[in-house]
This record gives C-alpha cells, sequence and structure tokens, in this order.
C-alpha cells in the first residue's frame, strides 16, 4: 500500500509500506494491505511504519488518517522526526 504524511508546511513521507501502526485517538491500530476504508482521528505518538526493508518511525501531534482502496493518507498537525 502506498502512505503518505503530510503537514501543514510539507510532505513528511511518501511511499509503499506492509503495515502502519497509528496512534489513534481511542487507542492504537494497525492498518495492512487491502485494509477496509476507514477514517480516523489521530492522537499524540508515534507512526511506525513497516517497509520491506526495514521500521521507520514518526511521532505525530494529532491529526486525521484516511485508508482507501491501499491508499493511506494522514494529515498530520506536526511531526517530529
Amino acid at each position: 500500500m502506498t502512505l503518505d504524511i503530510i503537514t501543514p508546511d510539507c510532505k513528511v513521507y511518501s511511499g509503499e509500506a506492509t503495515a502502519v501502526t497509528f496512534p489513534g485517538s481511542e487507542g492504537q491500530f494497525q492498518v495492512l494491505n487491502d485494509h477496509a476504508p476507514l477514517v480516523s482521528t489521530l492522537g499524540q505518538g508515534p507512526i511506525v511504519i513497516q517497509t520491506a526493508s526495514g521500521q521507520q518511525t514518526f511521532t505525530v501531534d494529532g491529526g486525521v488518517v484516511e485508508v482507501l482502496q491501499n491508499k493511506v493518507l494522514v494529515l498530520a498537525e506536526a511531526v517530529v522526526v
């Protein structure tokens, strides 16, 4: 699936992922390939991205995530790398 993490200032990440774990406002959740359509708010915490070559983590201060047809879009308020 493709993942884009965007802040009001810039695009922080764009690439392929096999799994992504999010800090949902109601608790942590994970998205895998072929996930059902989803829109959720994000709380403060880490976004953990699993790729074929390893793992990468970004910390967000909140935002929104949309999952639709193997495309994941994160609109984050701010990201700490």
